[in-house]
């Protein structure tokens, strides 16, 4: 397993040095400060139980839920049965957030073509960018989940629990392979478009050492609030003021033994070296125009695009996990409808997640690096509200992601859904399964990553998942 989970005594605490702390205590507070301590005295960093086919992850949050049937999954019998009555038979026993009554069925608004060697369907609100890298994705129809509230499922798809306090993913992640920066926290998020529906909770660090808790990075202004010196204080005055803290804080573990202490030493230092890293990684304007051509970048702005460019030079620089959110995909109709709103939330990140591929592809970092393309749950074959230039789609538990780089396959899709798109009928891929993927990719079995917490064994996918080999290179 990747941790010892036995409680260490607070005697033999007391007793050990910093190193074998962190390499005895079971802990493995390794994600920012063992890691780089051990990799600078000559040892390895925890290892993955299995042969990596990755080193970083890319998890591009379409929070709000992006339309399946209006992007990737293109059915044909839905457009002709377009109007009709849902049959009783479809949705008996089933519950939705909006749609009552007898819902009728609603095909898409868009055409519709196939692109790259396996011939993917894309509409053409996503083809004009998607398709350049449709040779080099991995498109999933079958996912599905239990939840249909925002919060709930996109806790289920971080956390793997739809309710809040259990760790994210990335903090999973950070835990069980530590960082290869030590300049840079092992888990970074960014933000954009209009917000996210579980905020902090689908990057935190749960029950987990607080160390591998998400670091929110701005994508303008300040990059990490508060990182900078005030004022009348210097770097030098700030070295010499975090070496009496580390002594009071060192003090305090000897007499307590509580491990929070040392995460709360190694963040403090990890702070200090970050005041010279993060400046030089968030200015973006040092890439060529050639790049920023590419992805469309509006220095200084707080733009999709800006934040997929600063995923990638946060991947150069060994940051393990990047959660890249844009929202508010919400297109239930009104206001926030699926033919005004998808075009335009299409031009705010279509280019900017092509961009990415191909720009992690031509420096040769796609095969090491995974990028997922995804969010908590689809968008029901039947619309919402009355038919017209306002529609919108429901919340529904089946949908599509894409993957790219990081061990899976390239130009192929798994699953498939029935001819309405409402139910996987091939290859269903739980977000358990999702998860326990992943890990497969960075060398991590599942069922092994655990941390005890509160008397039991606790694992990103609970007490489900299965690796979806089918989706393998």
């Amino acid at each position: 397993m990747l941790n010892v989970n036995a409680t260490p005594s607070l005697e033999s605490l007391r007793d050990i040095g910093r190193r074998e702390f962190f390499t005895r205590a079971g802990l493995n507070l390794g994600a920012i400060a063992a890691a780089g301590m051990l990799a600078r005295d000559g040892h390895s960093a925890p290892h993955p139980s299995t042969a990596p086919r990755a080193r970083n992850v890319i998890f591009l949050n379409m929070n709000g839920a992006p339309p399946q049937l209006d992007m990737f999954d293109y059915k044909p019998k839905l457009n002709e049965l377009h109007g009709q009555v849902v049959p009783p038979s479809l949705t008996r026993g089933e519950r939705f957030a909006f749609v009552k009554g007898d819902a009728r069925l609603l095909g898409t608004p868009f055409k519709f073509d196939r692109f790259g060697e396996a011939g993917m369907w894309m509409s053409d609100v996503v083809s004009r960018d998607f398709s350049r890298i449709a040779d080099d994705i991995c498109l999933v129809k079958s996912v599905y989940t239990e939840q249909f509230n925002h919060s709930a499922a996109a806790l289920l798809l971080f956390t793997g629990a739809p309710r809040a306090g259990r760790p994210s993913m990335g903090a999973w992640l950070n835990y069980g392979l530590g960082s290869e920066s030590e300049e840079l926290p092992g888990f970074v998020v960014l933000t954009s478009g209009r917000g996210t529906r579980c905020g902090v909770d689908c990057y935190s660090s749960g029950f987990l050492p607080s160390v591998h808790q998400g670091v929110l990075l701005r994508s303008a202004g300040e990059p990490v609030l508060f990182l900078n010196n005030p004022p009348g204080i210097d770097r030098n005055t700030r070295r010499e003021s975090l070496k009496a803290l580390r002594a009071l804080n060192q003090s305090e573990f000897r007499a307590l033994g509580d491990p929070e202490i040392q995460t709360r030493i190694a963040q403090y230092e990890l702070a200090f070296r970050m005041q010279s890293a993060v400046p030089e990684l968030a200015d973006i304007t040092r890439e060529p125009q050639s790049v920023h051509e590419l992805y469309g970048t509006q220095p200084g702005a707080r733009h999709f695009s800006n934040n997929c460019l600063l995923a990638r030079r946060l991947v150069e620089r060994g940051v393990r996990f990047v959660q890249v959110n844009h929202g508010e995909w919400d297109l239930h109709g009104g206001g926030l409808n699926l033919k005004e709103g998808l075009p335009r939330l299409c031009e705010e990140t279509t280019r900017g997640a092509s961009a990415l591929v191909r720009d992690l592809k031509q420096r040769g970092l796609l095969d090491s690096t995974l990028v997922i393309w995804g969010a908590e749950f689809g968008r029901t074959p039947m619309l919402q509200g009355e038919d017209g230039p306002k529609v919108g789609r429901d919340h529904h538990k089946t949908f599509t992601i894409w993957m790219a780089g990081g061990g899976v396959k390239a130009a192929f899709e798994l699953g498939e859904t029935d001819e309405l798109g409402y139910r996987a009928t091939r290859d269903a891929v739980h977000i358990h399964d999702l998860q326990a993927t992943v890990l497969r990719l960075l060398g991590i079995d599942h069922e092994k990553l655990t941390y005890r917490f509160q008397g039991r064994d606790y694992r990103l996918t609970d007490v489900h998942g299965e690796v979806v080999d089918g989706l393998l290179a």
